[in-house]
């Protein structure tokens, strides 16, 4: 447990010393947010023009410890694969909208099929190297079902579903940071009660590079992680989930992400059916419905860190309950 502490605190504190800097490089080659025209009207006023691109910040507060207390396994390199090529992903999106200077990068369609890509070779190397079968572990019994090619099917939907949902998450300062901190917190513990230090070291530096960020980007924030951090992460979490077989459970520790896309959708699919004469939502993310119904920045974030934090423990103790002998 040392190991993964001391892994945490390294991240968070090289995040911290290099921010500054950081900041100041963006700043000085205008790398700054376009915001959507369809999101809050305070928001164009407020978020337009700060920094972006701190996801990179973030990928480098991650790797430096990582590197140094790496237990080399194919497991842990799924991981770094896995977030890297998200970062990629993301950092062509972030790139394109300061290109173009408007909040639209690459195409959905595109974005969607360099996801897909990714899953299949992440899924391809788990299940040749990484000691995975093409099977899914049921929380709360024994049982496991195998699902054989519809697992890289699965792995897309995850991959995909939680980046994209993390990317939806960042909409208001520190939110998607701090609920990715917690959610890394929790896999952290699991992969130390299920003796995979590898896992656990990189999700303690992810969790770590998070919280120094948070320094930064808690609100006022004065930068953004951007789609680099946001889709990067995402995929971090869907890796770690697959890795150590609790795709099922992620649904109930991501209970945040799951839900601000959820409402996405549910808002999508109601304006089609009723050709948008209802409205289940305010405006969707559900953070911002939450800000058309006057709450501060402040407690949206706060509420949905503590909801959060709560459905995390949930799905720990779930996992807990479900280990051999307990």
């Amino acid at each position: 447990m040392f190991q993964l502490l001391a892994a945490g605190l390294a991240s968070m504190l090289i995040t911290l010393f290099l921010g500054p800097k950081f900041i100041k490089f963006v700043k000085a080659n205008e790398f700054g947010q376009q915001v959507r025209e369809e999101g809050p009207e305070q928001h164009l006023k407020t978020k337009s023009g700060i920094p972006t691109f701190g996801g990179l910040l973030i990928i480098i507060g991650m790797l430096a410890p990582f590197i140094i207390l790496w237990e080399w396994s194919v497991k842990s390199l799924i991981v770094i694969i896995t977030t890297l090529g998200c970062g990629a992903i993301g950092f062509a999106d972030d790139y394109a909208k300061i290109r173009m200077k408007r909040s639209l990068g690459l195409r959905a369609r595109g974005k969607l099929l360099l996801q897909l890509l990714l899953a299949i070779f992440v899924g391809l190397i788990a299940t040749r190297y990484g000691e995975l079968t093409e099977s899914i572990r049921i929380p709360m019994s024994d049982q496991v079902v195998d699902v054989g090619l519809f697992y890289y099917l699965i792995i897309f939907l995850w991959l995909a579903g939680f980046s994209n949902a993390v990317n939806l998450t960042d909409g208001l300062d520190g939110l998607a940071a701090g609920s990715v901190a917690v959610t890394m917190l929790t896999y952290m513990t699991i992969a130390f009660l299920t003796d995979q230090t590898d896992l656990g070291i990189i999700a303690a530096c992810i969790g770590g590079a998070c919280v120094g960020f948070l320094w930064f980007n808690s609100f006022p924030a004065e930068i953004f992680m951007g789609d680099t951090g946001s889709l990067a992460l995402g995929g971090a979490i869907a890796a770690l989930a697959f890795l150590t077989q609790t795709e099922l459970l992620l649904i109930i520790i991501g209970a945040i992400f799951v839900a601000e896309a959820a409402s996405v959708i549910i808002q999508v699919l109601t304006f089609k059916a009723t050709h948008k004469r209802v409205r289940v939502f305010r405006m969707t993310p559900i953070h911002h419905h939450f800000e058309l119904m006057a709450w501060s920045e402040t407690k949206i974030i706060m509420r949905f860190w503590i909801v959060g934090a709560i459905f995390a423990s949930t799905g720990f103790t779930i996992f807990y309950l479900s280990l051999p002998g307990r």
